[in-house]
């Protein structure tokens, strides 16, 4: 694999991760009833509205999984896929929601801020650093052919 889409892999992982943790940011808030057997959630999640499917369900936070791609006949770069946080939700205490079920408890997403923001700086350090690798490829290729622009 070339330097040149190496460095491309982790300039499209550092975007995704961007996005991803973009989502989550904006849907923080976004709460919905608890599900009626409180599988994914925290304790006390028990007891569900009895409106609960006329309305939407809380925001499913998401996450992004980064590897290398060491497979293949010609390995390098990195491979990056999304997935959803389990548990998704946490049970929080909201009683004048119109979803809230008979203890006043709510489904909001399992999200914690301040992992949210490390995670943009890494995405931001990270598409950076491929940036320059990007650059410094360049310079040498104009270098190594001497051609001057």
């Amino acid at each position: 694999m070339s330097t040149l889409s190496i460095a491309t892999s982790g300039l499209s992982a550092a975007s995704l991760r961007l996005n991803v943790t973009a989502s989550n940011i904006a849907n923080v808030r976004t709460t919905g009833p608890l599900p009626a057997t409180g599988g994914s959630g925290t304790s006390g999640g028990t007891g569900t509205s009895s409106n609960n499917s006329t309305f939407p369900a809380a925001y499913v936070p998401l996450r992004v999984n980064q590897v290398d791609q060491s497979s293949g006949s010609t390995p390098g770069g990195t491979v990056a896929t999304v997935s959803t946080v389990s548990p998704s939700f946490v049970a929080q205490f909201d009683p004048s929601a119109p979803f809230a079920n008979q203890g006043g408890l709510v489904a909001a997403p399992n999200i914690d801020l301040a992992s949210q923001f490390i995670q943009l700086l890494t995405a931001k350090y990270d598409f950076a650093a491929n940036a320059k690798v990007i650059q410094a490829y360049d310079d040498t290729t104009k270098s190594l052919l001497d051609i001057k622009v």
